[in-house]
């Protein structure tokens, strides 16, 4: 069972230039899925995109057995807990996913101000993501406050821009995140940070200190397609094949066991 931690479905032409400018629709994802052979993948909908929730759905309708869901809605310090606590009653809704994209937004989540929706997703036991590249230390903050709430740290903390070692100057933090029973980590996008050609050898120690860190259980390989430098199959044999230290059940673990354990996607 292999599957992607992140992708992104949009069907619009705002896409950031670090993402191909043509949209990912679902028919053309679980094509290149098959070819790659990834089971199932995780949409987390693309936030340049409005009806990307919407799309999201109607993938997750579609193609039940192969797409998934963890989506967004619009920030707000202004409490709506129930639009948490109603928000899995969507079609392949398994949780939330945030981009902390602004000043504002990272404000936000330093001073409390969206507290409200971390104790309404450990109430309603929906999970959340994060791509919070330095606020890591608020996500402490969160582990720490809502020891039930299953908390996710997108593309090792790290942003869309940079190469090794300099964009991984956060590991500390991260690694010391991995005492939190509730806080797991994607290790996605990183063909993207890597200074050489496939199979990316400048990453594997990077991996490897997270695998160390965090365990097989909440280590979750991905790869956000849309952005990397190298085919699907490459992302999925740099793992399956070229880390000599990913073997048996803990690679099943990580290439897509756990990730479905975490998010409770059942696994047949």
């Amino acid at each position: 069972m292999i599957v992607d931690a992140q992708i992104h479905l949009w069907g619009n032409a705002a896409a950031p230039p670090h993402h191909r400018s043509r949209p990912l629709g679902a028919d053309e994802a679980v094509h290149e899925m098959r070819v790659a052979g990834v089971d199932r993948a995780i949409n987390c909908p693309a936030i340049w995109d409005p009806d990307a929730n919407e799309i999201g759905n109607a993938a997750a309708r579609q193609y039940p057995d192969r797409l998934a869901t963890t989506g967004w809605f619009p920030l707000s310090p202004v409490a709506n807990e129930e639009i948490v606590k109603n928000w899995k009653k969507q079609p392949g809704m398994l949780g939330l996913r945030f981009v902390m994209a602004n000043e504002q937004q990272m404000s936000w989540l330093a001073t409390g101000a969206l507290d409200w929706i971390w104790r309404a997703a450990e109430e309603w036991s929906v999970p959340v993501a994060l791509a919070v590249r330095g606020g890591l230390a608020h996500v402490e903050r969160m582990a720490v406050l809502h020891p039930r709430l299953r908390i996710t740290i997108d593309h090792m903390g790290a942003g869309h821009a940079g190469k090794v070692p300099d964009v991984f100057s956060h590991f500390p933090e991260l690694l010391r995140l991995a005492g939190f029973s509730n806080v797991a980590v994607k290790a996605t996008a990183a063909p993207a940070y890597a200074t050489d050609r496939y199979p990316f050898r400048s990453v594997h120690d990077h991996l490897q200190k997270l695998f160390d860190a965090y365990g097989p259980d909440r280590m979750f390989w991905g790869t956000d397609i849309t952005r990397m430098p190298c085919t699907w199959r490459e992302c999925v044999t740099m793992f399956s094949e070229e880390l000599s230290w990913l073997q048996g059940r803990d690679r099943d673990l990580v290439m897509g066991h756990a990730l479905c354990n975490w998010l409770a996607w059942p696994v047949e």
